[in-house]
């Protein structure tokens, strides 16, 4: 019976091996826009969470070249797609698995691809909302904008958050960012908070400094999606961590290229959310921030 014992183990041993260097000899290719750190970090998590070899093709530093026709060269077992441009260039192979990070609304460019996976930038607007309330328990009312072919499902999956929370949120759609500052306006003493969406149309370098202004002058704080609106001004942001982002692709690609099924699309939301607070700011608009946010976030002076 022992000597049964130690053949099934060594069976399963060996197996486990054979499985592990033929996923190991697997190849991806990654595909991406230009080489900036949030990019960089991306694949870094990747890497750490995927053992399949990764071959880079950085369209900057191809020019003139045919992505999907050097993609067919190669003949890789995967695609990645680092961003919203390499996702749009290779979108059109059927024939391959692709799995995207680092893109904001992939639905918006996506028609139901079978072969393609990913997870997206966004964060729960229920963990933003619920982030936000942590922060200022006292909040009551949230204004946003939103223009409806860019963020029209962010804005109705805050709607959603909101009620479930138990907040009210105004929510205006503007057509042009020349709506936008008569309409923000409009909310100056109907709202607590602005929530600031990755619109845009309502976030360009014309409108961000009128927003920011608004929130100075009202008193009114911000709620960003990124760090760098922190840094410009805005309270607070509920941000995404690339380096997370990656891991969950790369644990994503995983399954995929250990066998399950490649035609089975995948689409989840950035499950790690990095807090960002602008301390100079809230003394600036006379907000108390509780000790036990300050301790989980990024601090901005």
């Amino acid at each position: 019976m022992l000597r049964n014992l130690f053949r099934l183990l060594m069976f399963l041993i060996l197996l486990t091996l054979c499985q592990g260097s033929a996923w190991a000899g697997q190849e991806i290719v990654a595909v991406q826009s230009i080489r900036v750190q949030p990019y960089e970090d991306a694949v870094r998590g990747f890497e750490r969470a995927c053992s399949a070899k990764i071959k880079r093709l950085i369209i900057s530093e191809l020019k003139g070249t045919d992505i999907v026709e050097k993609i067919n060269e190669i003949r890789p077992d995967m695609i990645l797609a680092v961003g919203l441009d390499a996702l749009s260039r290779v979108k059109r192979i059927k024939d391959i698995p692709v799995i995207y990070l680092m893109v904001l609304h992939p639905q918006s460019i996506l028609s139901g691809e079978k072969n393609i996976s990913g997870v997206s930038m966004d964060i729960p607007q229920e963990k933003q909302l619920r982030t936000l309330l942590d922060a200022l328990p006292q909040t009551k009312t949230v204004g946003l904008l939103y223009a409806q072919e860019k963020t029209g499902r962010l804005a109705e999956k805050a709607r959603e958050a909101a009620r479930g929370i138990g907040i009210k949120l105004l929510a205006k759609e503007v057509h042009s960012t020349r709506d936008v500052p008569q309409s923000i306006q409009d909310m100056k003493g109907k709202i607590d908070v602005f929530w600031m969406l990755p619109d845009l149309t309502v976030i360009t370098p014309e409108t961000i400094e009128f927003v920011l202004l608004f929130s100075l002058e009202n008193k009114i704080p911000i709620l960003a999606f990124s760090e760098k609106y922190v840094e410009l001004g805005a309270l607070m942001s509920v941000g995404i961590d690339a380096f997370d982002i990656g891991i969950q692709a790369g644990e994503m690609a995983e399954k995929i290229l250990s066998g399950r099924d490649i035609m089975n699309a995948q689409h989840v939301d950035a499950r790690k959310a990095v807090i960002s607070i602008n301390l100079k700011v809230a003394k600036t608009l006379g907000i108390p921030i509780d000790e036990k946010i300050i301790r989980k976030a990024r601090i901005i002076n």
